[in-house]
C-alpha cells in the first residue's frame, strides 16, 4: 500500500525574491531535507548568475572576458546560450546585454529622474546581443565591448525552479510547486486534485500541473517621469523602460522557456504572440495591452 502524503509547505528568499515550495511527502523530515536541498541548489545558481553579487560568476565573467574567451559553467553556458538565442529569435526584443540600460533605469526608479542623452546613448553602445559571443565547442564567451553588464533576469529563476524541481524528484518527490516571483514550476498535481491551483495577479485562478507558468508585465513596478509611467522592464531596442501597460503570461513546458518567453512578449506586445508561438511549438502566450 502507498505511503500517505502530506503537504508541507516552506519559504525562503532567493534570487531577492520570496521562493515558497509546496511538497507532498511521505515525511516531514524526507520534506525538509529534500527542500533543503532544493533551496540549496537555486543558491548555487544564483551565485553564478546573480547581476547584484559583485562576485558572481556572471559579473565576473563581465570583467574578464572582454575582448577574450572565458569558459564558464555549464549552467551558465546554457544559459546565456537560451538568451542569446532567443534575442536573435525576437531581434532584439529580449536580451541578456541590457545590464547596463536596466542598472540605469533602477536609478531612474531610485531618484525619480530620466537618464541625460548622453548618458543613455554611452549606455546603449555598451548592450546590444551581437556583442556578446558564444563558443559551444569551448563552452566559453567573449564581449566585444568594455563595461558590457549581463542581466539573467528574464530567463534564470525560472531555469532555478526547473533545477529545484528536479533535486526534489531525486528525493522521491514528484508532487511538488515552486514559485519565484512571477514564475512557478509544478511537478505532479496533489494526490486529491487533477492539477494545482493558482491565484492570479489580476484576480481570479488557473491551474497547473507538469508544467510552468510565468507572467511578466508593467502594472505593478514602475517609477512616473514627467507625467510619463516608465516600467521596471526595459525594452532593449530603445534603451527605455516600457511605457505601455501590458501584462503577459506564458505556459511551456519548463520554466525557463515560460520565463523568457513572458519576458519576451511583453515588450513585444500582443503582435509578437503568433511569432514566439511559431518558434516555440506547444507554448501557450496571452498578453493584455492598456
Amino acid at each position: 500500500m502507498a505511503a500517505r502524503l502530506e503537504r508541507f509547505e516552506f519559504s525562503q528568499i532567493r534570487m531577492g525574491v520570496d521562493t515558497p515550495i509546496v511538497v507532498y511527502a511521505p515525511s516531514e523530515a524526507r520534506a525538509v531535507e529534500a527542500c533543503r536541498a532544493a533551496y540549496t541548489r537555486i543558491s548555487q545558481l544564483e551565485q553564478q548568475m546573480s547581476d547584484y553579487r559583485a562576485d558572481s560568476e556572471l559579473n565576473m565573467l563581465c570583467k574578464e572576458a572582454v575582448g577574450r574567451w572565458r569558459r564558464v559553467s555549464r549552467e551558465l553556458f546554457y544559459v546565456l546560450w537560451r538568451a542569446h538565442r532567443l534575442a536573435q529569435q525576437t531581434d532584439g526584443a529580449f536580451d541578456p546585454t541590457v545590464g547596463v540600460l536596466v542598472r540605469l533605469w533602477r536609478e531612474a526608479r531610485r531618484t525619480g529622474r530620466l537618464p541625460d542623452a548622453q548618458t543613455l546613448q554611452a549606455a546603449r553602445a555598451r548592450a546590444g546581443y551581437p556583442l556578446m559571443e558564444l563558443c559551444p565547442r569551448r563552452r566559453a564567451v567573449r564581449l566585444k565591448a568594455a563595461g558590457m553588464q549581463l542581466d539573467l533576469g528574464g530567463i534564470a529563476k525560472g531555469y532555478a525552479c526547473d533545477n529545484a524541481l528536479r533535486v526534489l524528484r531525486r528525493y522521491g518527490i514528484t508532487r511538488a510547486l515552486i514559485q519565484m516571483g512571477g514564475d512557478i514550476v509544478a511537478g505532479e498535481p496533489p494526490p486529491d486534485a487533477p492539477a494545482w491551483r493558482i491565484a492570479l495577479a489580476e484576480g481570479g485562478e488557473t491551474t497547473l500541473a507538469r508544467g510552468a507558468l510565468s507572467t511578466s508585465g508593467s502594472t505593478e513596478q514602475f517609477v512616473e517621469i514627467d507625467g510619463i509611467r516608465y516600467a521596471h522592464i526595459v525594452d532593449p531596442r530603445t534603451g527605455l523602460g516600457l511605457t505601455k501597460l501590458v501584462l503577459a503570461r506564458a505556459r511551456a513546458r519548463d520554466g525557463i522557456t515560460a520565463d523568457s518567453l513572458a519576458t519576451a512578449a511583453a515588450v513585444m506586445g500582443a503582435a509578437g504572440i503568433p511569432r514566439l508561438q511559431r518558434l516555440y511549438k506547444g507554448v501557450q502566450i496571452e498578453v493584455w495591452e492598456g
